[in-house]
Parts: structure tokens; C-alpha cells; sequence
């Protein structure tokens, strides 16, 4: 981490989260704050006069919204985004994994009310903004709304013969946005998700990514069996894994202490997609911070599976795709966050065509 201290701008428009959220911040040694705005149109005026390095942004907030807000942003004068949800509906955590798409960084619980403990907020806080400093903006634009086929086909329900499994973290919702809704209704692979997000995001990171594909999106439930031409995503605050029932893969889910500072973590799930599926797993590690998937990857590869990273230059943060790749030494296909899908549906297709002829 540089030396220099990072401006931050907040945004907010209650006067009393603005003084709660400039205090935590001011608290860190390594941010300053720069200046407050009370709504959107604030927001974008003083992005552009005082030009801090980063901004924390309300999502509902008067004359401009937060989402509105961030679209003119990342569009005018891109720069890492940290959004503030209060989170207390479904519609706010729809809002939040909006905003995730959109471009912005991370997102953090605000505190309701000065009686709440603040420990755990200022914690979260202070590793979105470090999350925040650490970004790539050049590696993903604004995403386009991708469009989603006009009626879905309902494939025949069949036992997955190929594992495709996905890890992502930070910039993970913007990245998954644009390689799941690539992937074919015809894929013939389960494909499972880990995306590192706590408890209720899932549920509604589900829900926009089924809006999304062609392929159907929901959130993995406990001994649930695993079908070919679906996407299973992990729920937050737990961790998933495969096991065998009488021969067919089912879904475990479990509470077990977090695994690099993370839980739900794709290593549980890609050893035992490795040990389950072995030269019929495809393995997938996406932006984020740290090496979660480094370990969970190797093994898919020594398993005789197929390992595709996200590359350095469309990676909002570098971290978890380097980590994977030194960890594998080989790689079967390092591409740009554009190429992923069409690499997963590449390496499926030489797994399929490899089964048949054996």
C-alpha cells in the first residue's frame, strides 16, 4: 500500500451518516476526506472539482439517485466507487447488485443509527476502500445491459457430465454480468458460481443473473442435485462443496470457519468439483483481491481438468487470477473478461468430444 494519503469523497444525504461515514474515514491513516455532497447532482459537481480518488456513494439520495449518480461518474470521470446501502429490503439489495454491475468497487452495510456497534462497519469499510485504491479502472467499462434471449428454452433435465466452476470477488458482479449471459442454453455443463458476497446478496445476485441468461440462475439449497445446463450460485455465509448419493453429485452446504477471510470460498468447491468430476471439471478464476481459487484450481488441473483465467489487463483487481495461474504453472486459456464464456464453452466442447471418443 502507498504512503500517500487518498482523498475520499462522501455522499450521502443525511447530514448525520455524511459527519458518521467522514468520521470512519477520517479514522484511517492511509484517507483523508475531501469534501461531502448531500444528493447525485452534488455528488457529480464536486467528483469534478475536487477530483478525490474515490467516493462513497448512497443509493437513495434525492434529485439524482446513487445509481443514476455512478452511471454519470463512471461515464464523466471514472474512479473507484464504493457504494452505502442501508440494505433493510429486497429492493435495496437489487439496487446494490445494480450498482455492483455498473462499475462500482465494493459495497458496505451502512450503520442505521449512532446506538449501533460501528466496529464491524468501520472494519468493512476500511477493506473496501483499500479494495478500492487497488482497482484497474481501464479493465471494465460500462457494461451495456446485456439482452437476454426473448424466450428461454426449458432443456430435458439431465445429470451433468461436465463441471464448470467460477470464482470471482472484487469486480466479480460486473464480470459474472458479462460471462454468464455469453454462455449457450446448450452448454451441456453445470456451471457453479462462487462469488464472495455476504448473506441476502446472493439471493438477489441470483435474481438479476437469471434475468440476464439463457441458461436458469438460482442459489444453491442444501442436498440439491447437480444438473447439466444450469448455473448454481453459493449462498453467502457458506460454504458449498459437492458429494456423491447413490452416484449422482449433490450439493453440500455448510457453516465451517471462513477460508482466506471468506465465506462462502471457491477452494472447498473446486477440490471437491476436482475430486468429483476430475478431467471432466472446468475451472474458472475471475478478478478479486487475495488467492482464493489458487489452491482449489491446482487441483482441478492435477485432476487433469481444464484452467481458464481472466487476464491482467480486464481484471479490476489482478489478485486471485495471478495467484491461480502461478499455482496451476500452466493454464489452459488466459483470456480477456470478454473471451471467458467463449473459453468455457471451448474447453467443454474438448472435454464432450474427449468423452465420446473413449
Amino acid at each position: 500500500m502507498s504512503s500517500r494519503r487518498w482523498s475520499v469523497l462522501v455522499v450521502d444525504d443525511s447530514a448525520f451518516m455524511r459527519t458518521v461515514i467522514s468520521d470512519l474515514v477520517a479514522s484511517f491513516p492511509e484517507f483523508t476526506v475531501i469534501g461531502t455532497a448531500r444528493d447525485g447532482q452534488d455528488a457529480l459537481e464536486k467528483t469534478h472539482a475536487l477530483d478525490p480518488d474515490v467516493v462513497t456513494l448512497d443509493i437513495e439520495m434525492p434529485v439524482l439517485d446513487g445509481l443514476a449518480a455512478l452511471g454519470y461518474i463512471m461515464s464523466e470521470v471514472p474512479r473507484p466507487v464504493v457504494m452505502l446501502s442501508a440494505v433493510d429490503a429486497r429492493g435495496d439489495v437489487d439496487l446494490t447488485i445494480r450498482a455492483l454491475e455498473l462499475g462500482a468497487v465494493e459495497f458496505v452495510r451502512k450503520p442505521r443509527d449512532s446506538r449501533v456497534d460501528l466496529g464491524r462497519v468501520k472494519e468493512r469499510l476500511h477493506e473496501a476502500l483499500q479494495a478500492a485504491v487497488s482497482v484497474n479502472l481501464r479493465a471494465a467499462p460500462v457494461l451495456a445491459r446485456p439482452r437476454r434471449a426473448i424466450a428461454r428454452s426449458v432443456p430435458a433435465v439431465e445429470q451433468a457430465h461436465v463441471v464448470v466452476a467460477i470464482a470471482a470477488s472484487t469486480g466479480g458482479p460486473r464480470a459474472l454480468a458479462e460471462v454468464l449471459p455469453a454462455l449457450s442454453s446448450t452448454l451441456g455443463a453445470a456451471v457453479i458460481v462462487v462469488q464472495h458476497m455476504p448473506p441476502g446478496f446472493t439471493e438477489g445476485l441470483a435474481r438479476r443473473l437469471d434475468e440476464l441468461c439463457a441458461l436458469p440462475v438460482t442459489e444453491i439449497t442444501d442436498g440439491e442435485p447437480l444438473r447439466a445446463n444450469h448455473i448454481y450460485l453459493a449462498p453467502g455465509g457458506r460454504h458449498a462443496r459437492l458429494v456423491a448419493v447413490a452416484g449422482v453429485p449433490v450439493f453440500v452446504l455448510d457453516e465451517a470457519p471462513t477460508m482466506h477471510g471468506v465465506r462462502p470460498a471457491a477452494d472447498p468447491l473446486f477440490g471437491s468439483v476436482a475430486e468429483m468430476a476430475g478431467a471432466h471439471a472446468v475451472g474458472v478464476v475471475l478478478t478479486g483481491m487475495g488467492r482464493d481459487g489458487a489452491a482449489g484450481l491446482a487441483a482441478i488441473r492435477a485432476a487433469g481438468g481444464r484452467v481458464i483465467v481472466q487476464n491482467q489487463a480486464t481484471s479490476t483487481i489482478y489478485g486471485m487470477p495471478r495467484e491461480a495461474k502461478a499455482a496451476c504453472g500452466i493454464v489452459d486459456a488466459e483470456v480477456a473478461l470478454g473471451d471467458v464464456a467463449a473459453a468455457v464453452h471451448a474447453q467443454v466442447a474438448q472435454v464432450l468430444a474427449r468423452s465420446a471418443s473413449t
